[in-house]
């Protein structure tokens, strides 16, 4: 059995660990191990520089966390976990970012394992329930079964509030200069973010303001999928803290004021394949290369169930409704159409062309978003060269105005959950998802996902305390 933790010896102290030079070199004095829960929660452990050494010397480099961990709700626990064992959470040194929105502080990564061997040859230390490991599982396999790459990219959609009232910090027009004036607390925000993601080595491409009061847009670059993601929890921190500072709150809640746009993050995927494809998918001058067309089919045959994933607070469906951009409610494609739940985006252009999937917000997980998606999308689609029958919209005209005729000629036959229980009844009768995502994974997370909706949405609870709760944890 391999030694567990740190070893001390009277020999004395070995030479630092490579890493720890780095950071040290850095003006790095502590280090955030840090990870993301079933309940999209950034939780982590902070750890002096100095400590973090002597684990990255250990044979497991891990920190020890309780096995409840990935089943915490506020200090209650989901049915199906417990106060029995611990987890050995991994760190991934690739994943290591400098955190300039907290000064002499980085961040790591990692990967929750059994601490212990399972008994057998050649045992595995994964777990199912990790879902940094999920990504890079689905991932690796489409890479080495199909010879498929993806690259990812977010834009982030968030609200400055005011700490105490929850009033938006502002009101302004989408776009427009009042937004972002000179001297304002908001413009300094912002300015900040984007300063820090820079300096941290994110792609900043943009960010700018949105509809609703107080809103704002971050928009980065593509990376491979787990990067992307880790970079997407990265730019909500940064987000988070440089508020803060200044004195303000952000939230990721899905829609905060009834009466105006609410906040998502919506995801562009371009897919790439390794190998020779054949002829391409076209209609009425639409083209796609045979991967993208069957990705496309696989994501929109599972994309009630994707919903659970990428929609899973029972606030998320009050921001994908029909004629507000968000994507609407029929699970189809359009061709740069903003009321589809998947835009094709450059669709002129195969370099660049990408789907973007609108039915995401910041109360989900990238990582469990992305498994989903992208492993819909291969297994679903891609593994069994899976036929693209549904047609886009590329008209003015929405799903929900296009008559019965219309929709059927188009291959539009199926609406998305339109609350979080039906996400949850679909979800858990997907079967494919079943078997890419494993049983206990499944059953887990519906129970996890449960019990943190019956806290948020309790019957005892107004309507202004639930908003005030999702406005302070998102």
């Amino acid at each position: 059995m391999s030694s567990m933790g740190v070893t001390y010896s009277p020999a004395g102290p070995a030479l630092p660990h490579p890493t720890t030079e780095l950071l040290k070199a850095r003006n790095i004095g502590y280090v955030r191990v840090q990870w993301v829960d079933l309940t999209n929660n950034i939780r982590y452990r902070i750890l002096p520089l100095a400590y973090l050494d002597k684990i990255l010397k250990s044979e497991r480099p891990a920190i020890h966390l309780t096995k409840a961990t990935l089943g915490l709700v506020f200090l209650s626990i989901a049915d199906g976990f417990g106060a029995t064992g611990e987890f050995a959470y991994v760190c991934d040194l690739n994943s290591i970012k400098i955190c300039t929105y907290a000064p002499g502080h980085a961040s790591i990564m990692g990967w929750f394992q059994e601490k212990y061997p399972p008994p057998g040859p050649n045992p595995s230390y994964d777990i199912s329930l990790c879902p940094r490991t999920l990504l890079k599982r689905i991932t690796g396999d489409a890479k080495t079964q199909s010879g498929i790459d993806f690259l990812v990219g977010f834009e982030t959609e968030f609200i400055l509030v005011d700490k105490k009232t929850h009033q938006p910090v502002n009101q302004h027009n989408w776009s427009c200069s009042p937004a972002l004036y000179t001297g304002s607390v908001e413009t300094v925000v912002l300015q900040e973010i984007a300063d820090a993601l820079v300096a941290d080595g994110i792609e900043l491409q943009m960010y700018h303001a949105e509809g609703a009061p107080g809103q704002y847009e971050i928009i980065t670059g593509p990376l491979p999928p787990l990067q992307a993601a880790d970079a997407l929890i990265h730019t909500r921190e940064t987000i988070y803290n440089i508020a803060n500072k200044h004195g303000l709150r952000t939230t990721l809640s899905p829609r905060v004021f009834d009466d105006s746009a609410g906040s998502g993050t919506h995801v562009h995927i371009s897919v790439h394949s390794s190998r020779p494809e054949g002829a391409s998918w076209a209609w009425d001058g639409i083209e796609l290369r045979p991967s993208e067309a069957s990705f496309l089919a696989g994501v929109i045959d599972h994309l009630p169930s994707l919903c659970l994933f990428t929609l899973p607070f029972y606030a998320s469906y009050n921001r994908v409704l029909d004629g507000i951009w968000s994507g609407g409610t029929y699970a189809c494609w359009g061709v740069e159409h903003r009321e589809t739940p998947i835009r094709l985006c450059n669709h002129t252009s195969p370099s660049s062309r990408n789907f973007e999937v609108k039915m995401m917000d910041g109360t989900s997980s990238p990582y469990l978003t992305l498994s989903g998606i992208l492993g819909a999308g291969w297994a679903a689609g891609i593994n069994i060269r899976k036929e693209l029958t549904q047609k886009p919209i590329t008209g003015t005209a929405s799903a929900v105005q296009l008559s019965t005729e219309e929709r059927d000629s188009l291959g539009i036959d199926r609406r998305l959950p339109s609350n979080l229980l039906q996400a949850q009844e679909t979800f858990s009768k997907d079967q494919v998802l079943r078997d890419l995502l494993g049983n206990e994974f499944v059953d887990s997370y519906l129970s996890v996902n449960r019990a943190i909706n019956e806290r948020f949405d309790s019957p005892n609870t107004t309507a202004e305390a639930k908003r005030a709760l999702l406005i302070e944890h998102y």
